[in-house]
């Protein structure tokens, strides 16, 4: 049943993170050499596999407990994700030309939020069909 409220919340996590290619924070140093791109594989390895996660997990909406793993791995690459960005903004040497991080620095938390919010809707039901079924 894709009209589930859980499919919602992983359709918003997946074009937060489509939102985040849009908006990634572009930095350049001085000489105006790109620090942080966007083409970068490792960016680009992390998002896509992000969104494959999550739309995997919305194609599997009769497996429940696969689709609670898939969201808990989307989950992980949001943070490894999130910490590569940090990572990238403090070690940047010398001074940017554009000092703020933008919005791109934020969307893999409320991705994250997303992906939580979908794995408690995916336990209620999971828990309501184990109760269904305790009934028989």
């Amino acid at each position: 049943m894709l009209q589930r409220i859980q499919t919602i919340y992983m359709i918003l996590a997946a074009l937060t993170i489509g939102a985040l290619y849009q908006w990634f924070p572009q930095l350049q140093d001085e000489e105006g050499v790109a620090v942080m791109s966007k083409n970068a594989p490792l960016y680009l390895g992390l998002m896509g596999g992000i969104v494959l996660l999550v739309i995997i997990s919305i194609l599997n909406f009769k497996k429940r407990q696969l689709q609670f793993v898939l969201n808990r791995l989307a989950i992980i690459l949001n943070f490894v994700l999130l910490g590569v960005f940090v990572y990238r903004s403090l070690t940047v040497s010398g001074e940017t030309l554009v000092s703020e991080k933008g919005i791109g620095m934020l969307l893999p938390i409320i991705s994250i939020v997303f992906l939580v919010l979908a794995n408690k809707a995916i336990k209620r039901d999971e828990d309501l069909v184990k109760s269904v079924d305790r009934l028989r």
